[in-house]
């Protein structure tokens, strides 16, 4: 009986702690990530700050904590979308566009993970992110040269400027941050077939590729 009241003891914690960080995204959501205080997080979770506490032993921890788990359901949506695309070729354009329509959907949360001012532990998960990023572009950079699609070029380097694209085009201090759905893919698109051509794939290829994406995402 002390087993299964142990189980049940642990169950409850997690889920009390799964809580605690779907209260958290839920206001760097809607606020940004400097929303993410303790007392306004426990409001949110429908718990007393104390108990955030004993999961968290401060607000860094806290953040840290909702990088990581937004770098994880990031970087395994990109690369779900790009495993289920025909070949290296799509499977790169997928990538990026799947990347770009994330971002522009969830854009003040995106801002706070790729552009906005970090600090501590946050900081290095959240620099840990985009070099996860750059490998998952990298590999499909380098799945595609492989295959002839492209042009011979160092990936990573082709990679980090994908992704210094992306993040300047759909955050940056210059972007348009369009709302409408409509607008959303256009810019997306617009961003997608920027960087196909950076890539040293043609202008009418490109095109072709783009679309495919951008029917693959809805």
């Amino acid at each position: 009986m002390a087993y299964r009241r142990t189980e049940r003891v642990i169950a409850r914690l997690a889920a009390r702690q799964e809580a605690i960080i779907a209260a958290a995204l839920a206001l760097a959501g809607e606020k940004g990530m400097a929303a993410v205080q303790i007392a306004a997080v426990a409001e949110r979770a429908g718990i007393a700050a104390g108990t955030v506490y004993r999961y968290f032993a401060s607000k860094d921890d806290l953040v840290s904590a909702v990088v990581v788990v937004i770098s994880e359901r990031e970087i395994a949506a990109i690369r779900s979308a790009a495993a289920a695309a025909p070949g290296p070729l799509s499977a790169l354009a997928t990538a990026i566009l799947t990347f770009a329509m994330r971002v522009l959907r969830e854009r003040r949360l995106s801002f706070a993970m790729l552009a906005g001012p970090a600090e501590g532990d946050a900081a290095a998960d959240r620099l840990a992110f985009r070099r996860r990023l750059a490998e998952e572009f990298a590999a499909c950079i380098r799945a595609a040269i492989e295959a002839g699609h492209l042009p011979a070029q160092d990936a990573g380097f082709a990679a980090a400027a994908v992704i210094g694209a992306l993040v300047e085009g759909l955050v940056g201090p210059l972007s348009a941050a369009p709302e409408a759905p409509d607008a959303q893919l256009s810019a997306a698109q617009g961003l997608t077939l920027f960087a196909l051509r950076g890539l040293g794939v043609t202008d009418a290829r490109s095109r072709g590729l783009v679309v495919q994406a951008a029917n693959a995402a809805q």
